[in-house]
């Protein structure tokens, strides 16, 4: 017996039977992906991130204290920047970048007072502006200026958080008036009425 020629070996037999196999899986797969296509990743929420009350407070102080210390404008303002809210931060760092760049503190702080405009927190940076214009042109101190108005935006925090305690106050003391209102007519007034009516009847008032 001669072997035939041309015979398929047991590892061509086996690499064989593993294609058919394994084939239709991956045709499967290729045809859910051509339809669905890939898989979608979610994208991340967006933190909604809250704007801090007193963060102008604290980069006014710290705008201060800086120069106090003795650094220059755009130093001082570039420093003082990641601590105030987005608008003054803005302000804060194209005034610092127009007095880098050799502009005047008058134009610098006009150019940051005009990008700000119509924002919210414009009123503080036109204040912040209006100073450093006024102790550019008086030769003032700007820090005592600026430590100021640091204060006077915490006094206009805490004036609006007591305007809404005093608003949330009315505004609760009317639901509970309304509670307690049937409450003291059941057990103020109706017993007093009911025992003088008792009288009345009882002694002929009304004969």
């Amino acid at each position: 017996m001669h072997d035939i020629v041309g015979a398929p070996s047991p590892a061509a037999l086996l690499a064989v039977a593993v294609a058919v196999v394994l084939l239709p899986g991956r045709v499967a797969v290729s045809r859910r992906m051509r339809v669905f296509g890939p898989p979608r990743v979610a994208a991340p929420a967006r933190a909604t991130a809250k704007v801090d009350p007193l963060g102008s407070a604290a980069a006014f102080d710290l705008l201060a204290a800086c120069l106090r210390a003795g650094l220059p404008m755009a130093g001082a303002a570039r420093a003082s920047a990641p601590t105030a809210p987005p608008v003054l931060q803005s302000a804060l760092l194209r005034a610092a970048d127009l007095l880098a760049l050799g502009a005047d503190a008058a134009t610098a702080w006009e150019r940051a007072a005009a990008d700000a405009a119509g924002s919210a927190g414009a009123d503080e940076v036109e204040s912040l502006a209006r100073m450093a214009r006024r102790s550019a042109r008086s030769g003032a101190s700007l820090a005592a200026a600026v430590g100021e108005l640091a204060t006077q935006r915490r006094e206009a925090v805490e004036d609006i958080a007591v305007a809404r305690a005093e608003r949330a106050g009315v505004l609760i003391g009317g639901p509970l008036g309304l509670c307690f209102l049937p409450a003291f007519v059941c057990l103020g007034i109706v017993p007093v009425v009911i025992g003088l009516a008792d009288r009345v009847l009882g002694n002929g008032g009304l004969l």
